[in-house]
């Protein structure tokens, strides 16, 4: 470990270490990159996220006060409507009013299980595939969720819920844009390949499975917009970064924080994934036009090419803002990028400099090439080094 390296740390804990956080002090260091050591990371994320108080003293309360919330989130929404009552200790009523399966009420327990379960089989279907070229999402936890997965109590988990769902209806798959797939269940359960990664022992369950829990929670809590497909993609880096938290007291609690660090960032990027917002000033195409309009100020004869090949912003920036850049860099330096767009005191007008940035440094081969080769480009960008492309949406904005 260099010296610089070393006193970048020491820096860190410095500031972490007060009484009171000077949240403008962190977010200056935290902006050009949070070393993972120690826990560094984890911890200025939940600051950030404003998931923790600037105030040392109030950490332990929150952190037991938020987790002991979770808890009570998965007795309340990971069960059966059937199994509930018994678990709660409600004495039974008379069978005729009993609600079951077939009670056609809207108001039934087993009416919104069913509805539930078109929205979880989206889910599943997407955490599965999530970062497929790494082992850590299909990999065992080390600590699986024993309120779940304890024989004694009668929970089932979502896992085993996909596997034995039979919906009558077609499963309507749901993404950003609309409704783009009607399948038959059996036909999408089967095409997913339930059985794709190992079976895990009892007692076990993968961190995709976390992931999964995660994103059912949130889709209940929030019916409004509930899962739209591409939240996965946003939960996935929160959820490693807390997983491989070198603080084992801190990482066994990845789910519970991730939950609400994930509802956090979620409340300041869900307008994106609303499409009925998309032409309000708070929507997404605002912000797609805003790369052109800042493009168009920092590099007039670039933002032209485009606009003569008719390559409109939404044809990459939607991706590009939608998911924090998550898919167009290996997972390493997606974190790394998104220490700096947490630690931007404008929520998120950095990436869209970064947006900027990422097509001034491709711009000889954008104004040479023709509509076909551009968009491929655009679609699959090909610089990596993603400090080269914060150091020049940092050269931006100082430019401003």
């Amino acid at each position: 470990m260099s010296s610089l390296h070393k006193s970048r740390i020491a820096e860190f804990q410095d500031i972490l270490s007060e009484a009171s956080i000077s949240l403008e002090k962190l977010r200056e260091l935290c902006f050009s990159g949070i070393p993972f050591e120690g826990g560094l990371r984890c911890l200025c994320w939940k600051i950030l996220l404003n998931y923790l108080p600037v105030e040392r003293t109030l950490w332990s309360s929150v952190l037991q006060k938020q987790r002991e919330l979770y808890t009570q989130f998965l007795k309340e929404m990971i069960i059966q409507p059937g199994i509930a009552k018994a678990n709660l200790g409600v004495s039974r009523e008379d069978v005729t009013m009993e609600d079951h399966p077939l009670n056609p009420n809207p108001d039934s327990r087993w009416n919104t299980y069913f509805k539930d379960n078109e929205v979880l089989l989206q889910i599943d279907k997407d955490v599965r595939r999530l970062y497929p070229d790494m082992a850590f999402f299909q990999s065992m936890t080390e600590y699986p969720c024993l309120l779940i997965l304890d024989p004694l109590n009668d929970f089932e988990t979502l896992r085993k819920r996909v596997e034995q769902t039979t919906l009558k209806s077609q499963t309507v798959a749901r993404n950003r844009s609309g409704v783009t797939n009607v399948s038959s269940p059996l036909k999408t359960l089967a095409s997913n390949s339930l059985n794709e990664y190992e079976v895990l022992p009892n007692g076990c369950e993968a961190h995709w499975e976390v992931v999964e829990r995660i994103l059912f929670i949130y889709a209940k809590l929030n019916p409004g917009i509930a899962y739209v497909q591409g939240m996965n993609e946003i939960v996935g880096p929160l959820y490693y970064t807390f997983a491989t938290d070198p603080n084992s007291e801190w990482k066994k609690h990845a789910e519970a924080d991730t939950f609400f660090c994930f509802t956090n960032l979620m409340s300041e990027i869900r307008d994106n994934f609303i499409k009925s917002l998309d032409d309000s000033q708070c929507g997404i195409t605002y912000k797609m036009e805003k790369v052109y309009s800042t493009l168009k100020e920092k590099d007039v004869e670039l933002y032209m090419k485009l606009q003569e090949q008719n390559i409109k912003p939404q044809f990459f920036t939607f991706r590009w803002l939608t998911l924090l850049l998550s898919q167009e860099f290996l997972l390493p330096d997606v974190i790394r990028i998104w220490d700096s767009l947490f630690a931007d005191d404008n929520r998120f007008d950095f990436l869209l400099l970064v947006c900027c940035a990422m097509l001034m440094l491709i711009r000889d081969q954008l104004l040479e090439g023709d509509f076909t080769l551009n968009m491929r480009l655009l679609q699959d960008y090909p610089i990596s080094d993603v400090h080269l492309i914060l150091k020049k949406a940092k050269d931006l904005q100082d430019s401003k």
